[in-house]
């Protein structure tokens, strides 16, 4: 009777904790869909009003930098409460405005609106292929952590580095493997959220957010300078 009630127990706590974790990422998912309007809403102001293209790259950098970390920084203060999801859209206002320096040169090109299509669409299918890999992947991948944290690292300094090198070449390394190294993220973080890692859909929403603005950002860049034809 004992080992009967231990089984029940056991396989109702696990149901629990599994029906946890389906409402965690389908919140992410909903959270994560909604923060590409106030995205794209930013990216349409700088645009129009070209309110960081008159910025200069060092200028501009800092404010990026103080910017998105006061916005993560809110964040995280206030994840555990509805006021973390207004935080959340503001910080993904601001990061479309920042977007729209790339976007200005991208749609100044005669085929500008096809490249930035592009790299949406590029963007989704990257992450459909992310997502589907996270769900069915079985081991832990929770030692990934440390070595992508370092990459990220790295193309940050060398990113901030090459702000006053200006080199061609160094950025397109930089793109290239900011594509990886964020998609490797992408299944990282999905599958913190279905293993029960990662409990808080905001900060789930945030990390995944991050991931697609840079793979979308580091596609649009190389389909500029590959793709793009000038009137």
């Amino acid at each position: 009777m004992n080992e009967s009630l231990q089984t029940y127990t056991g396989l109702a706590g696990s149901g629990s904790l599994a029906a946890q974790r389906h409402r965690v990422l389908r919140n992410t998912y909903w959270l994560l869909a909604l923060s590409m309007i106030p995205t794209v809403l930013g990216a349409w102001l700088g645009v129009s009003t070209g309110l960081v293209t008159g910025l200069s790259p060092g200028v501009g950098m800092v404010v990026f930098f103080a910017g998105a970390i006061g916005f993560m920084f809110a964040i995280e203060k206030t994840k555990h409460s509805a006021a973390g999801i207004g935080v959340l859209l503001a910080f993904t206002f601001f990061m479309g405005l920042m977007l729209s320096r790339l976007l200005a040169i991208v749609l100044g090109m005669k085929n500008g609106s096809a490249l930035v299509m592009t790299a949406f669409g590029g963007t989704a299918g990257v992450f459909l292929v992310m997502a589907t890999l996270a769900s069915v992947i079985k081991r832990d991948l929770s030692g990934m952590g440390k070595f992508l944290f370092v990459g990220a690292v790295v193309i940050m300094i060398a990113g901030i580095i090459n702000v006053f090198v200006q080199s061609s070449a160094a950025f397109l390394t930089m793109s290239v493997l900011c594509i990886g190294l964020f998609s490797a993220y992408m299944v990282y973080d999905l599958k913190r959220v279905i293993d029960g890692g990662e409990t808080n859909y905001i900060t789930a929403t945030l990390a995944l957010y991050l991931d697609i603005y840079n793979v979308f950002q580091s596609l649009l860049s190389l389909l500029g300078i590959f793709g793009g034809e000038s009137d």
